[in-house]
């Protein structure tokens, strides 16, 4: 079975050559939005679900993988932010806090479909106005939900722990989600 990913993720596509997957990227055209009255840790199964379902040219010989992560704290969602101001707005929330990543990944062929999602505690220390600067100006975190990649400067040098999967926060569960591509596919990936 050929293996597509629904994402333009640099990271999602680096993660699923580390595990030595053989895939092809697609584009899906998908609105990212949502119920008011969802949960917050529902939404990123939510997206990845509409993602798969918006793409319509599967065949039977195929298996998509869509995904989506959320960052979220005290119940609020931060989302990719849209300028600098807004990114700084995210880290402040962020700083001397821990806060919870999901990532909802569905995995879809024509004959089944399966939606899991995995969440990760990010425990991150003060960051300072000069931190938090020096990191929008240096590292554009602006494709990056709450503003920020676990993989770059702020990664090393704030964030004090994680519990759960590091990979979930750098957008893709990979240990989940290479159980579950075995499960499906009834063979080794």
């Amino acid at each position: 079975m050929k293996i597509l990913l629904g994402s333009q993720s640099p990271r999602r596509k680096k993660l699923l050559e580390q595990l030595d997957i053989q895939f092809k990227t697609v584009t899906i055209e998908c609105e990212e939005n949502y119920p008011n009255a969802i949960n917050p840790r529902d939404v990123a199964a939510y997206l990845s679900k509409k993602k798969s379902i918006s793409y319509s040219d599967l065949n039977k010989d195929e298996l998509l993988i869509t995904a989506d992560t959320v960052v979220i704290i005290q119940n609020e969602i931060l989302n990719k932010p849209k300028d600098y101001n807004e990114a700084k707005e995210m880290l402040e929330k962020l700083s001397d806090k821990t806060h919870e990543v999901y990532t909802g990944v569905t995995l879809r062929s024509l004959a089944k479909q399966s939606t899991f999602s995995v969440q990760t505690y990010v425990e991150l220390n003060e960051l300072s106005d000069k931190d938090i600067n020096y990191y929008i100006s240096n590292f554009h975190p602006f494709d990056k939900a709450g503003s920020y990649g676990i993989q770059d400067w702020i990664g090393l040098s704030h964030i004090s722990s994680i519990k759960g999967c590091y990979y979930n926060v750098m957008g893709l569960p990979t240990s989940m989600l290479y159980k579950r591509l075995k499960n499906i596919l009834g063979r080794d990936v």
